[in-house]
């Protein structure tokens, strides 16, 4: 089992600033609760950043692979850091048919981690 579980309502892609933003929430923008996972990297390319339900869990290059599946996404976090995603090694994100933009998110997110994702 997962060390969290995002339940995602809502994919996004947002270009802002120079850096690609690619997420998954439970809730919409103004509820800052709401679990969700982001991915950012710089419009020409680079390392990805990746946090977990709060700024402060998260690190650059902390995500070891993806695998997408009929669910939604299986995050690992290299082992080298967890301790900067509070200590979860692994983070489920549950993608039903209802959340909204996923197809676009999980496009882009494809292009963004390359080889890194698989399924």
């Amino acid at each position: 089992m997962a060390d969290i579980v995002v339940k995602a309502a809502y994919g996004s892609v947002v270009e802002e600033d120079g850096m690609l933003f690619v997420g998954f929430a439970e809730g919409e923008d103004d509820d800052d609760d709401a679990p969700y996972v982001l991915f950012r990297q710089p419009l020409e390319g680079g390392a990805v950043w990746f946090e977990a339900t709060d700024p402060a869990f998260g690190a650059e290059d902390a995500v070891q692979s993806v695998i997408a599946g009929p669910k939604g996404l299986t995050i690992t976090i290299r082992p080298d850091k967890v301790a900067k995603l509070g200590w979860a090694s692994t983070i489920d994100v549950r993608i039903g048919p209802g959340c909204e933009d996923a197809s676009q998110a999980l496009d882009a997110l494809r292009v963004m981690l390359g080889d890194v994702m698989q399924g």
